[in-house]
């Protein structure tokens, strides 16, 4: 009897290069000449997987979270888990805004991959378990036809793919 090959497809943050990425920016920041003398500051809460970025005006929040995100892009982690609230008004004249990482994939978005895979007409079956999504096949091209569309796709979330067997 052949054997089925699947995959898994999750969204989840590593926290160490998460953590790398918040002392990088850290450290930029305190090298920047524009945020020289301002109270500018970003933390990291592990615990709930946010991070906290703090600035002088809204302009200032901008280029924090540009340049966090460009340190995550450095450290291997998408831009698109991180879901950012609005920013709110802060003591001493700040302004902070917090950045909530995505964990797991919602059923919604769950709903989504199901539909574009089922869309591609491959002889694959496609479960979604809890916070990820399962696929299932027989031959691993097919596998790496689905992997391939929802690559292709550019959802709002970012998908990784684990387990591939």
């Amino acid at each position: 009897m052949p054997q089925d090959n699947s995959f898994d497809i999750v969204c989840k943050t590593d926290p160490e290069e998460l953590r790398n990425a918040v002392q990088h920016t850290q450290k930029e920041l305190t090298q920047r000449f524009d945020f020289k003398g301002s109270k500018a500051s970003i933390e990291l809460d592990n615990k709930e997987s946010t991070v906290t970025l703090v600035a002088e005006d809204e302009f200032k929040i901008g280029q924090l979270r540009d340049m966090f995100e460009n340190k995550l892009i450095k450290r291997g982690l998408s831009p698109k888990t991180v879901k950012y609230s609005e920013p709110q008004p802060g003591g001493k004249m700040t302004v902070s805004q917090t950045a909530k990482f995505q964990a797991g994939i919602a059923p919604e978005d769950a709903k989504k991959i199901v539909k574009l895979i089922k869309d591609q007409k491959v002889k694959v079956q496609v479960n979604i378990q809890g916070e990820q999504v399962r696929v299932t096949g027989k031959s691993k091209d097919d596998l790496q036809a689905c992997m391939t569309a929802v690559r292709a796709a550019n959802f709002d979330f970012d998908c990784q793919f684990t387990n591939y067997r």
